[in-house]
């Protein structure tokens, strides 16, 4: 099996043809964050924080709850499909949302979205994986990088808003997802029916329960402490999604009109780095060690314990642009490793069921940390309370080293 892999371009191919719908699941979901303003106008609903706050959280709680069940799904049925399907549901309510009128309809939408989006994610990860074994992090890393590329752009939806109206941007990129999508189904090819006696020969013969993925998850003491490790790191990562740009602001006494660009490029900027140089070294480490991919890993997330301290106490652009470009190189290697540490603790028919569930207690820290650095922000103690994740990174960390043992490079389903 990896004689065919390594020999054949194909396995780049859909990195790239997946990266394209990560750019778009990501630029998606981001652009209403940014069209408020332009919308308001039409709909008097989005003038309340509030409101535009139960719009977003919607997202995110289906999103959550979908994920382990998008992961299920992606474990029993073709991922091809799944792939092709969410992204033209998602692209298609993208297109619907520039006929709404009433808050109402924006939020079921919003609702619609969260389940089609939250089906990509497991299962693009799991087919990556599938077509990768020596080249797994940096595939991985790659495709991350269309994720990153997609919240940044989704930023300029209201600057295309205002060159036209807030109506016809949703319909274009409604348009794009879904030609995109047809694309898709032509060239996208599920690796299993090319390589399926390779694949197969391992695998019981008796027809598994649906959840027995998620039985044979929740019996696997390294599986709960990759679960942990996943989510403590989540928990800055969303602080600096949805906090960062207020921080620079305070810190620097700058406009959050300057502080909003900074803080965000420079984050993506490093963490393109991160993801490249993490999936390269985890690839060549891998070879000559069976940690390679966990150290990679722990390198990262080490590197977020300083760039948490400076951001966090940081008064001078030299220690906050210090601080922000450790994060991002270090949450960069991170991500990039996550896929594949789990290839080395799950058997290749459960990936996508336990990326759903990590990616499920992913969210949730964030959606709980975003509201415990609201109440520190009101109280005048964000940048410390940012500082004090270091902390709770530096332990998971620990733990991280201490129990994560893998016996093997890449864990097949006659490996349990």
């Amino acid at each position: 099996m990896e004689k065919v892999k390594s020999n054949n371009i194909y396995p780049w191919i859909v990195v790239g043809l997946l990266w394209v719908v990560a750019l778009l699941n990501y630029m998606d979901r981001q652009m209403l964050s940014t069209m408020r303003v332009p919308m308001m106008g039409d709909i008097q609903e989005l003038e309340s924080a509030a409101n535009f706050g139960r719009l977003m959280a919607v997202f995110l709680w289906i999103y959550g709850l979908m994920s382990p069940i998008s992961g299920i799904i992606a474990d029993k049925l073709s991922k091809k499909w799944l792939i092709v399907g969410s992204l033209a549901v998602w692209s298609g309510v993208t297109y619907l949302m520039g006929y709404t009128t009433e808050f109402s309809q924006l939020y079921i939408l919003r609702g619609i979205m969260g389940v089609s989006e939250a089906l990509y994610l497991p299962a693009a990860l799991a087919l990556i994986a599938e077509y990768h074994s020596r080249t797994r992090s940096l595939a991985v890393g790659i495709h991350m990088t269309g994720l990153y590329a997609g919240q940044a752009l989704g930023g300029f939806g209201a600057t295309i808003a205002a060159m036209y109206t807030w109506h016809t941007t949703f319909h274009w990129f409604g348009i794009i997802g879904v030609v995109y999508s047809l694309f898709l189904a032509l060239f996208l090819k599920d690796l299993k029916k090319e390589l399926a006696p390779q694949l197969t020969i391992n695998k019981p013969k008796e027809k598994k329960m649906l959840f027995s993925g998620v039985a044979m998850l929740l019996t696997n003491v390294s599986f709960w402490v990759i679960l942990l490790y996943f989510c403590i790191p989540s928990l800055p990562g969303w602080a600096t999604k949805n906090w960062l740009p207020t921080l620079f602001s305070n810190n620097l006494s700058i406009d959050m009109s300057s502080a909003g660009p900074m803080s965000t490029i420079t984050i993506a900027a490093a963490s393109f780095v991160g993801v490249i140089f993490g999936g390269f070294l985890s690839d060549r480490w891998i070879l000559k060690n069976i940690r390679g991919r966990i150290y990679t890993s722990a390198i990262g997330v080490f590197l977020l314990i300083p760039s948490l301290i400076l951001i966090g106490f940081g008064h001078t652009i030299l220690t906050v642009m210090i601080g922000a470009i450790l994060f991002g190189v270090g949450f960069g290697m991170f991500d990039a490793n996550n896929m594949p540490i789990l290839c080395q603790f799950v058997p290749s028919r459960y990936r996508a069921t336990a990326y759903g569930i990590m990616n499920m207690a992913g969210v949730f820290a964030g959606a709980t940390i975003t509201g415990i650095l609201g109440k520190s922000m009101d109280s005048g103690n964000l940048g410390r309370d940012f500082a004090l994740m270091a902390g709770i990174v530096f332990i998971v960390l620990l733990i991280q080293l201490a129990f994560l043992r893998p016996k093997v490079v890449d864990m097949t389903d006659g490996d349990e």
